[in-house]
């Protein structure tokens, strides 16, 4: 018999403006415990002296977690020119350095390189598996290995500051498994002088803004009071990016079966992925196919 999880069957989305020091698990277990919540978990990864928006699905909203995760996202990040750490962030120690420093053009023309459709190497500190172990944990084992490269969608990367010849400040949009720290490496290595990330903030990620997340110490002022369940967004939320269908109330409760339930819907083409809602509520995310979604997770009535 399975052990039932404890807390409460609370859903929705809880938006945290993540501080520096603190790793993602450990985001998830305090709003887990603030909220007394029996099922939490969060869309993307940010490494632990990243800060910025740290989305926290609960109950029904994890369902919509990979939507989340494959949603379009913005960094903004400090690239320190003339220094390659191990890590490529400012946590690890140099392993190399170059006194050349190269103007805001060479910069510029540098970055277009880098949009579209490119091929990236995580970095060696990083949770990228290699035979089953964590490539942080072989990296840190002083373990030889390589990681290959994967495929990233870079939509925007932009030069928005440069403070002095050692620091660049630069803004991107990218897509789902994209690393700054290698963005920052590999730019560093274009330049001739190398670089790492010293400073990364997410400022949004799908419909998430951080500017709107609380903050770690609002999160501790209202945990376990009734006030933090007034900043909990509806599941819906998690399923911006899919276009909506609207079910029959026949279909609805077809649909909540697991069974093919029929909808009404508009602009939407034969097999695309979409969501069904009913009453304003999501009832299943599925396939579309001649007025019935045909459903592939299903969402529990609140």
């Amino acid at each position: 018999m399975a052990r039932r999880r404890k807390g409460r069957d609370i859903s929705g989305w809880l938006v945290i403006d993540k501080p520096a020091g603190v790793t993602s698990s450990a985001v998830v277990n305090k709003v887990r415990w603030a909220l007394n919540a029996n099922k939490a978990g969060h869309a993307g990864t940010l490494d632990p002296e990243a800060t910025g928006v740290l989305a926290i699905a609960l109950g029904e909203a994890t369902k919509t977690v990979p939507y989340i995760t494959d949603a379009l996202k913005a960094y903004r990040f400090t690239v320190r020119l003339g220094q390659a750490t191990n890590t490529d962030d400012a946590e690890g120690e140099v392993i190399a350095s170059n006194d050349m420093r190269p103007t805001d053009d060479d910069i510029k023309e540098a970055l277009s390189g880098f949009l579209g459709d490119i091929m990236q190497v995580p970095p060696k500190f990083s949770a990228v598996k290699i035979d089953g172990q964590r490539a942080y944990k072989l990296a840190r084992a002083d373990e030889e290995f390589e990681i290959a490269a994967r495929p990233l969608w870079v939509e925007e990367l932009t030069l928005t500051d440069r403070p002095d010849a050692d620091h660049v400040e630069l803004e991107m949009v990218c897509g789902k498994g994209g690393y700054v720290r290698a963005i920052a490496r590999d730019l560093g290595e274009k330049l001739g002088c190398y670089g790492h990330v010293q400073r990364l903030r997410r400022i949004w990620s799908g419909p998430f803004d951080a500017e709107d997340g609380l903050t770690w110490d609002q999160l501790e002022a209202m945990a376990r009071t009734p006030e933090l369940d007034d900043y909990l967004r509806p599941v819906e939320q998690g399923l911006a990016d899919l276009p909506e269908v609207k079910a029959t109330a026949e279909g609805a409760t077809r649909m909540r079966n697991g069974n093919p339930g029929m909808v009404i819907a508009h602009d939407v083409e034969f097999g695309e992925e979409c969501w069904a809602s009913f009453d304003g509520e999501a009832v299943a995310v599925g396939v579309y196919k001649a007025g019935e979604l045909h459903p592939s997770r299903v969402f529990v009535k609140a």
